[in-house]
């Protein structure tokens, strides 16, 4: 920023001296300047003459007028050199790029198992009752009270005590006792709470499930005395021993990341640990509002070390890019367009509008919009962009939109 003012003040002296040489010499032929006046603070301010800023009212500045065409831009060799301003011819080369992504650990979602009710009903009872806890196969989840079942119950216990009346009154009993029994199984009873029943002094229309696997709790979705419909869930349990990594990647690098790519991924609460893994999808859809790409990887987690919620960083090694590449500072870049200069001819400048790509040691990639054969402004871009703007009042890419 300082270099660059300096650079303008002294294209302002520069300016201002030759302007009043020009202004003396047309006034004795012609009587007539190649001037106009404008405010070093406010720049698309034009006059042609002397006076004040309507906005500032700072003394205006004398400037030559410029020639060139509205994207153009003339500098002397004295300008050029105080500005710094070199140029490189376009090429392509290749480059390495690592690739770091942070992101988040999150419940491997493969592992995620829902305990769901079978019927509708009460929620009598809650067994797990706190997120985090760790329940095995077969423990207690929760007591439902439901007609439905109770009444199945019923049709199992009567079909049962009725199998050995003769003849057809025995057969149908059969029937019903394996239908009841099948709509028992269905609600979700194991076979020893079924036969269970065929000893019971008393049938109770309150019946316990079970958890059908292990893992921690990572939701609790109802409450004790909430009534239940065919289908609801109650809680999830999520298996920890593998995860997901999850990251999101600029779009200028999406084209870089498969399925099967391999991945070394650290994290930072244990700074020296490290695990390869590989790419396990790839969203085919980019966010919209954030113009990111998801991509995922599995972390093994076999002794609980890690925890959801934990940051991670993914390294990915891509080799022998090739591209058109040319110093980020190169590369002016504004809200929704990107541009560079061209040396057009010598001491005349061009802004030109690019797609730009990926980033590597400082580069960038330039994607379209350029001619190999022109020479590149790399040096100096802002100092040419600031007396762009300074001399012809306006922003070089002004109307244009990526």
């Amino acid at each position: 920023m300082v270099r660059t003012s300096i650079f303008i003040l002294l294209i302002y002296t520069t300016s201002i001296s030759c302007s009043d040489q020009k202004v003396d010499g047309h006034n004795t032929h012609s009587g007539k300047a190649n001037i106009f006046y404008t405010c070093s603070m406010d720049p698309q301010v034009k006059e042609d003459k002397p006076g004040k800023c309507p906005i500032c009212h700072m003394d205006l500045t004398p400037i030559q007028s410029d020639d060139t065409k509205s994207n153009e831009i003339k500098l002397s060799d004295q300008q050029i050199q105080l500005g710094n301003i070199t140029t490189q011819s376009f090429a392509y080369t290749q480059n390495n790029l690592n690739q770091q992504n942070t992101g988040v650990l999150t419940f491997d979602q493969e592992k995620i198992k829902t305990i769901s009710a079978r019927s509708e009903g009460r929620i009598e009872k809650l067994y797990i009752k706190t997120i985090g806890n760790y329940i095995t196969k077969n423990q207690p989840v929760y007591v439902l009270y439901s007609e439905d079942i109770a009444v199945t119950k019923q049709d199992y216990v009567t079909a049962y005590r009725q199998l050995n009346m003769p003849g057809d009154f025995g057969k149908n009993a059969a029937k019903v006792l394996n239908g009841a029994k099948e709509k028992l199984l269905f609600y979700g009873l194991t076979d020893r709470q079924i036969e269970s029943l065929k000893t019971d002094s008393k049938l109770s229309p309150y019946t316990t499930f079970y958890s059908l696997s292990s893992g921690y709790v990572s939701e609790i979705l109802v409450t004790e005395g909430s009534y239940v419909m065919e289908g609801t869930d109650i809680l999830k349990t999520a298996d920890l021993t593998s995860l997901w990594l999850e990251t999101q990647v600029n779009t200028n690098y999406a084209n870089g990341f498969r399925v099967g790519q391999h991945a070394k991924v650290s994290f930072n609460d244990f700074p020296g640990k490290s695990v390869n893994t590989i790419i396990s999808f790839v969203n085919p859809e980019i966010n919209p509002d954030t113009r990111l790409l998801l991509v995922r990887m599995k972390i093994d987690n076999k002794n609980l070390q890690l925890k959801p919620g934990m940051q991670a960083v993914s390294s990915i090694t891509r080799s022998s890019i090739k591209g058109m590449f040319i110093p980020i500072d190169a590369v002016i870049r504004e809200e929704k367009v990107s541009y560079i200069w061209i040396e057009k001819v010598t001491g005349v400048f061009e802004n030109l509008m690019v797609e730009t790509g990926i980033e590597i040691n400082g580069m960038i990639e330039i994607k379209s919009g350029v001619d190999s054969l022109k020479n590149v402004v790399v040096t100096g871009a802002y100092a040419i962009n600031s007396e762009y703007k300074f001399r012809k009042g306006s922003d070089p890419m002004e109307g244009h939109n990526m």
